[in-house]
């Protein structure tokens, strides 16, 4: 029997993330080869014209999938009924503004926009937030959409984890699909901690540890931290674009494995509300290893932390408190 299509929200999505999402969305990369959807696309008035213009290469594509189109500059109508909202609009930070202009902006556009899912989403809709700040983003949106659970409102840092399993593939040439359970904690920005103290890599004599296998220690808490926190920017000076195409990659990973679940015995990076697991502290939006079951997350508990871990988990916790309350400052 034919499962009933999914309306999924996309803002900003006349911007280069929303270009490379909305074709894997389309296609079945998100929700399933069998999963039908329907696409709501938002974006600003002046790029009301490059978002027709998205719309109709949709219809030149002729995705199986896709049982229709809203491309639409007016919130309300962009979140009427939408089961699933990947929030990728955001004001950027611009050369020579402070972060609480950035801020200000930011948060001026999330409280609009959980107004209006929350008064016109689909019951139980579930959100991912894109644009950065990503983790202060989500964290705005959930105070102006009460209706909507916490655990329902994350933020994307699978971008981060899938660039922490790309790094291993490569220090020790094997498939990156061999690579599981690195996590990345905290910040979407770079304070955060790509760790691999419990990752593995699986081998012809079963799974071993990443720690085991590379055998230093110096390139794992040092140059690798730095180049998966740094990576982004990298990015922009070798394209001058910001990550386009595995931020979008990296989103349908994020929806994927929270709606169909995640391997068993594997865990995933999300930005989540914390519940002070860790000892991080409760009520900020703070990305931890989490396996995912019947639609709902979880965070794996009991995972042991050395000091080393702990000044990092701490120094991140720390930023997102500081970014809280600055974007609190902005709601005054």
């Amino acid at each position: 029997m034919a499962k009933d299509p999914v309306r999924v929200l996309v803002t900003g999505a006349a911007g280069q993330i929303g270009y490379a999402l909305v074709p894997m969305i389309a296609r079945g990369v998100m929700l399933g080869a069998d999963q039908s959807v329907i696409l709501h696309m938002l974006d600003i008035p002046p790029a009301a014209e490059a978002l027709n213009g998205v719309k109709m290469e949709l219809v030149d594509a002729a995705f199986p999938l896709l049982k229709g189109v809203v491309a639409t500059t007016d919130v309300v109508e962009a979140c009427k009924g939408v089961n699933i909202a990947v929030m990728v609009g955001g004001f950027p930070r611009k050369e020579g503004m402070e972060r609480k202009d950035v801020m200000s902006k930011n948060v001026s556009i999330y409280k609009s926009q959980a107004s209006a899912l929350e008064a016109h989403a689909a019951a139980n809709c579930k959100v991912l937030v894109v644009a950065n700040p990503a983790n202060t983003n989500a964290l705005i949106l959930k105070e102006f959409a009460p209706s909507i659970p916490e655990k329902n409102i994350t933020c994307l840092t699978r971008l981060d984890h899938n660039r922490a399993l790309g790094q291993v593939s490569e220090r020790l040439s094997v498939q990156v699909s061999d690579v599981k359970n690195v996590i990345i904690w905290g910040n979407h920005s770079s304070t955060q901690y790509p760790d691999v103290t419990h990752a593995t890599v699986k081998t012809s004599a079963g799974e071993r540890p990443v720690r085991e296998l590379v055998a230093d220690d110096a390139w794992l808490n040092g140059e690798f931290i730095s180049t998966v926190q740094q990576r982004g920017a990298a990015i922009i000076k070798a394209r001058k674009f910001s990550s386009a195409l595995s931020a979008a990659s990296s989103a349908c990973d994020h929806i994927r494995d929270w709606v169909i679940g995640t391997p068993k015995g594997t865990w995933v990076s999300m930005g989540v509300y914390s519940d002070g697991s860790y000892d991080v502290p409760a009520g900020l939006i703070y990305s931890f290893p989490v396996t995912c079951k019947n639609g709902e997350w979880s965070i794996v508990q009991g995972l042991s932390i050395d000091e080393f871990s702990r000044n990092k988990l701490d120094k991140t916790a720390e930023e997102l408190s500081e970014e809280k309350a600055l974007a609190y400052s902005c709601l005054a």
